[in-house]
């Protein structure tokens, strides 16, 4: 394999890390297996720290494709915790509200679903990489500043419900690039005359690989022995 003409990898991002984490473990592990002082690396699609699942990195000139993975379609499992939300919408904040939940029916949440798949219009989480005025949403946020995102236009192919046992539900999502998962949350929980947040999400695919192609990131030490002599 040439890692500088370019190669393309697929791993499983563990949990609490951050994708740039998994991308700088892979380079300085790259540089010191080749003995080279740089070598580019990039990762295809964001996964949030509380996230887990499918991440592709791409070498060398193989970081030219990443925005082709990038528009590619996107498979995702969300647990979402109904009756209470954080900033966030997931559980890097602390919940904030709380809301009554013995509405809800199975069938009141199959059928707000169904609402969302096509195409729709979603506002970003304010604790996001979305740029405003060059600066990041999330950047801002942090420091208790006002963050205005405007609504994005996106595809939802397929919502599924996975799992109805409250306050829990868990959903399968087939969606386009720039969904963000945790606004899902929100939104559902907002059309469920309620609150709700993620409390687990695993990217499942993307494109057309799926978890099973995938490496972790302790297994990066023996992939390039074996690939490296």
């Amino acid at each position: 394999m040439d890692f500088l003409e370019g190669e393309t990898l697929y791993f499983n991002k563990p949990l609490d890390w951050t994708s740039f984490d998994l991308v700088n473990k892979l380079r300085f592990k790259l540089s010191r297996k080749l003995n080279m002082k740089k070598i580019k690396v990039g990762h295809a699609g964001t996964l949030d720290p509380k996230a887990t699942g499918v991440l592709i990195v791409c070498t060398g000139k193989a970081t030219r494709r990443i925005e082709s993975f990038q528009y590619q379609t996107k498979e995702y499992v969300a647990t979402l915790q109904l009756g209470a939300t954080t900033p966030s919408f997931d559980l890097e904040k602390d919940i904030d509200r709380v809301y009554p939940t013995e509405h809800i029916t199975r069938e009141k949440v199959e059928a707000v679903l169904s609402t969302f798949v096509g195409t729709i219009q979603q506002v970003p989480p304010v604790f996001s990489a979305c740029k405003i005025d060059g600066k990041r949403a999330y950047d801002m946020a942090r420091k208790g500043q006002e963050v205005k995102l405007n609504a994005k236009t996106l595809v939802i192919d397929e919502l599924e419900l996975l799992q109805f046992a409250l306050p829990l539900l868990k959903i399968r999502v087939v969606c386009s690039k720039g969904t963000y998962i945790r606004a899902l949350a929100r939104d559902i929980g907002v059309a469920l005359d309620s609150g709700a947040h993620l409390i687990a999400l695993e990217r499942t695919r993307i494109g057309d690989v799926t978890l099973d192609m995938c490496m972790s990131p302790n297994e990066i030490d023996d992939y390039l022995e074996n690939i490296i002599t």
